[in-house]
């Protein structure tokens, strides 16, 4: 048995949240033990947005790679090997989780991996028990499913299982199109795959703007991805997938994307991340570890979403359909109007901008860079930067970032 030692916090939990936790707790010179029943760095970096970029940018080279003659580079019979695409995720993957579990050796937080029971302010791994003043619980979400239409990992795959396939199917049915359904129809089209979506919703990406969703709806549209909204799945029968509108589906595979479901447990003091079941964002839950442990304030309203891809697709704030008629300004830029655009070829999309008495109160960005766009118009927000302090700003040219001054000016 190990030396009793009373540990001033004790997180379950290894992703975003519990380790941004734990390097906080430490900052502040508190002992922490950090307990992971899995891999540090969570889903985020295991499972979720670390591998799918780096998939999604091997998909977008691709691309890129087979209009390049169209810009004066030679590139015959462009070909890709999606398993070494796969095992070029995993060393990335690899890579940041050795460097974060030597970051947090480093910083003197004690790592436990194994299964975590909390009992009484107290915790226990492995046989051994470690006792707590406070316990965070950081312990992520897991893929959902229905009761009527359930994993198999087989046929009706998670994002889970879709990160590890070595072979690509020749099509595939995709339902849900939030961040993740949409995000890998953008890498199954880019490598030929013939894609379908099926969204319950009337649009696609249904927290978006609806603008957002008519734009990307339209480019989806021209990369002959089949869309079925407003619609359902009725019925999955011997590999044949039955909607509530009456067609009938014969995908190789299904992905089902229809969100994520917090994991938590009992007996904890504090839960943060995906595990509270608010926002299921990565950065969210880094915000929240650090006003817990740090005490340092963040506007929940303002919390900026990205999908990924070409083009990117973010937005911060108030939605147009969110505000009444009347009551707000709104302008408008399409990304052609830059010249950027047209030296990166990567014309397709706007920026959207929507204001209420001088002040900025919602932003929507189709656009390539448009997660570090975003990012500027979110500091002007919460920072109640008015519209017209932001136009006395000098914007560098030629660049993205200029379009966001123009669009001032619409």
């Amino acid at each position: 048995m190990q030396e009793q030692q009373i540990y001033d916090i004790g997180i379950i939990g290894g992703g975003p949240a519990g380790y941004t936790a734990a390097f906080q707790g430490r900052k502040q010179g508190l002992s922490v033990v950090l307990f992971e029943k899995d891999k540090i760095g969570g889903v985020c970096l295991n499972k979720g947005c670390i591998p799918t970029k780096a998939i999604l940018h091997s998909a977008e080279l691709y691309e890129e790679m087979k209009c390049a003659q169209d810009i004066g580079i030679c590139a015959n019979e462009i070909s890709f090997d999606y398993e070494k695409i796969i095992e070029h995720k995993d060393k990335i993957v690899e890579k940041l989780r050795k460097n974060l579990e030597l970051a947090l050796k480093n910083a003197g937080v004690k790592i436990v991996i194994g299964e975590a029971n909390v009992q009484n302010k107290k915790i226990t791994s492995k046989g051994e028990v470690y006792e707590c003043r406070k316990i965070i619980t950081a312990t992520g979400s897991e893929p959902k499913d229905f009761p009527t239409l359930k994993f198999d990992h087989k046929f009706v795959l998670s994002s889970d299982d879709i990160l590890n396939l070595k072979n690509l199917p020749k099509n595939i049915l995709i339902i849900g199109l939030g961040a993740i359904g949409t995000e890998w129809a953008r890498i199954f089209s880019a490598f030929g795959v013939e894609v379908s979506i099926i969204e319950t919703a009337e649009h696609i990406l249904p927290l978006a703007d609806i603008e957002v969703s008519k734009r990307i709806e339209r480019i989806f549209k021209s990369k002959k991805i089949k869309m079925y909204l407003s619609n359902t799945v009725e019925k999955i029968e011997n590999r044949k997938v039955r909607l509530k509108s009456g067609e009938i589906l014969e995908p190789e595979c299904v992905l089902l994307a229809v969100g994520r479901k917090p994991v938590n447990i009992t007996n904890s003091d504090i839960c943060i991340g995906d595990a509270c079941g608010k926002i299921q964002l990565a950065h969210f839950a880094i915000k929240q570890a650090i006003k817990e442990v740090s005490g340092i304030e963040f506007d929940e309203t303002l919390v900026p979403s990205v999908v990924y891809g070409n083009p990117e697709i973010a937005w911060a704030g108030k939605r147009e359909q969110d505000l009444e008629e009347g009551t707000y300004q709104k302008s408008n830029l399409l990304i052609s109007a830059l010249g950027k655009s047209h030296c990166d070829c990567s014309t397709d999309g706007f920026i959207k901008i929507l204001s209420q008495n001088g002040r900025i109160v919602g932003a929507h960005i189709v656009s390539k860079e448009a997660s570090s766009l975003i990012q500027q118009i979110t500091i002007a927000m919460q920072n109640n930067i008015t519209i017209e302090d932001l136009k006395k700003v000098c914007f560098a040219h030629p660049t993205y970032s200029e379009g966001i001054f123009e669009c001032l000016f619409h």
